[in-house]
């Protein structure tokens, strides 16, 4: 949805310069078109199997961005009880709410029951006690499914790998069937399903379908034990390619191999993307402040840094960077800084870049995921605004931060 027309960077049918210069930098942009097609290559692989694609709140959680997913009849993934509460303020429906995460609060839980959530994927015995003693409490049965830990290498970051032994997630896959079994006990409990997600930024689906093999397995054991084992969830995990050279998993393709995996299981599938869908929509413009030369290096300073997009710090990630006018020749070799005070804030490193000068746009692609939704105010520097764009149309759907909310809530 991003390309150069007549040596422009549009945005489906908008000028990304024409967005920079009414909306201010930093800016995120996200294209529902993108957006769109991407929920709906899920959801349309799947055919008549029954399913639930809940998209995973935690990759992009803007309330526009929500807001499109519901309309779209979306379901929703979610790790904490602010993301419950985005997510029915942007109209979803809570019975299509599936709720992750290591460590839920009670008053999540009890939020969580109190507006009739799908599911819970737990990850410990303990959770389990406490939801069962939060649903006896306010008289209602609670769904869950376990989330089991098949020990499968992701093949990812290490930190964004979730299904190994040492990790915090999930339960050991040969404890689950005890775990089930003593589940029993809980009045308030119904074993609905089993969970597995073992990472994201996945890109050969085989570790994917190898868990998924195992968890089967397991839910076989489960039906045949008498447990009403009625879905499988395989989480999300599906990774982009933030370089233009590399090739992403193609969505359909990876739906219908696990659907051949499954077969005639007679199980509800669910799966849970966020990167996959939100990444390739947007992208973060910025800027050019100075071009500045060391003895070794040359620097483009600009005015987004490490507060708004902090995967390239974090995971030391490649984000490919364009100039808003296309400009092919002189190129320059340069690392990409903002302004915060880290040797750290960097956008990228020793890059081939068009020969930007100060005033000049620049847009960090495939930041529609894990970009604002890490964004924080260090260095007391305000978020960005966000931007939502629909065919010619553009909005902004939510307006940058000034001073005075940095100081919200603060007492001298």
């Amino acid at each position: 949805m991003f390309e150069y027309l007549d040596g422009k960077l549009f945005c489906e049918e908008v000028d990304l310069d024409a967005i920079a210069r009414a909306a201010g930098t930093p800016c995120y942009v996200y294209s529902s078109r993108s957006i769109l097609e991407a929920y709906q290559a899920y959801d349309n692989a799947f055919g008549g199997m029954p399913h639930m694609v809940c998209y995973a709140v935690k990759a992009n959680s803007t309330l526009g961005v929500l807001a499109l997913l519901a309309r779209a009849g979306a379901g929703f993934d979610i790790v904490s009880g602010g993301e419950l509460y985005r997510v029915l303020r942007a109209g979803g429906d809570p019975s299509r709410v599936v709720f992750s995460g290591a460590g839920k609060t009670a008053d999540e839980i009890q939020l969580a029951l109190a507006n009739g959530i799908c599911n819970f994927n737990c990850e410990s015995e303990a959770e389990l006690v406490q939801i069962d003693a939060i649903a006896e409490k306010l008289g209602l049965v609670a769904r869950f499914s376990l989330r089991v830990n098949p020990d499968v290498d992701a093949a990812t970051h290490p930190y964004i790998s979730t299904g190994l032994r040492d990790h915090k997630f999930g339960v050991d896959i040969g404890e689950a069937e005890g775990i089930y079994a003593r589940a029993r006990a809980f009045r308030h409990l119904r074993a609905s399903g089993v969970s597995c997600h073992i990472g994201s930024q996945i890109l050969d689906v085989s570790p994917i379908l190898e868990a998924a093999g195992k968890v089967l397995s397991l839910i076989e054991r489960l039906q045949a034990g008498g447990h009403p084992i009625d879905h499988v969830d395989l989480g999300g995990g599906l990774g982009i390619a933030y370089r233009m050279a590399d090739r992403a998993p193609d969505i359909r393709e990876f739906i219908e191999a696990l659907r051949e995996r499954i077969g005639r299981a007679g199980l509800t599938v669910m799966v849970e993307p966020g990167r996959s869908i939100a990444g390739p929509a947007g992208v973060l413009l910025t800027r050019v402040l100075y071009r500045k030369r060391s003895p070794s290096k040359e620097f483009v300073v600009v005015d987004a840094a490490m507060n708004d997009l902090i995967r390239p710090a974090l995971y030391r990630s490649h984000h490919d960077i364009l100039p808003l006018l296309h400009a092919p020749a002189n190129a320059i070799v340069a690392d990409v800084v903002g302004p915060i005070c880290e040797t750290g804030d960097f956008l990228a490193r020793d890059r081939d870049l068009a020969d930007v000068q100060p005033g000049e746009y620049l847009a960090i692609a495939s930041a529609g995921a894990y970009g604002f939704a890490q964004s924080s105010n260090y260095n007391s520097r305000p978020r960005a605004a966000e931007v939502l764009v629909e065919g010619d149309a553009w909005r902004i759907v939510r307006e940058r931060e000034s001073y005075a909310d940095l100081i919200r809530g603060e007492t001298l």
